[in-house]
């Protein structure tokens, strides 16, 4: 569980009164409508972000993944990357980056 921290909010008391007749945790009943409406922010946000893309990202997307690919440096020749080195990982659903055994 992430760490918790107070935060003071005055309600009107009829939606207060709202909130009581359904959920008799008031704190867990306003984190939960907090984090609806965090993420409905971050969807309209994203969406913004879609309809109108960096010009970059527009340039890359008509370049095509295949094109840019090959537009990269073959190699590392000042071998600023060890693909050796490293942790391997694998993503867990429900979970997130885990280190893979295998």
């Amino acid at each position: 569980m992430p760490p918790l921290e107070p935060v003071t909010v005055t309600l009107p008391a009829g939606l207060v009164r709202e909130i009581d007749r359904r959920q008799r945790d008031r704190g867990k009943f306003v984190a939960a409508a907090v984090r609806r409406e965090v993420d409905r922010l971050r969807r309209e946000e994203l969406q913004l972000s879609l309809e109108n893309p960096h010009p970059e990202s527009i340039e890359l997307a008509g370049q095509g993944l295949e094109d840019w690919g090959r537009s990269l440096p073959e190699d590392d020749p000042e071998g600023l990357v060890d693909l050796n080195s490293g942790t391997p990982v694998k993503w867990t659903a429900g979970i997130g980056w885990l280190a893979d055994p295998s």
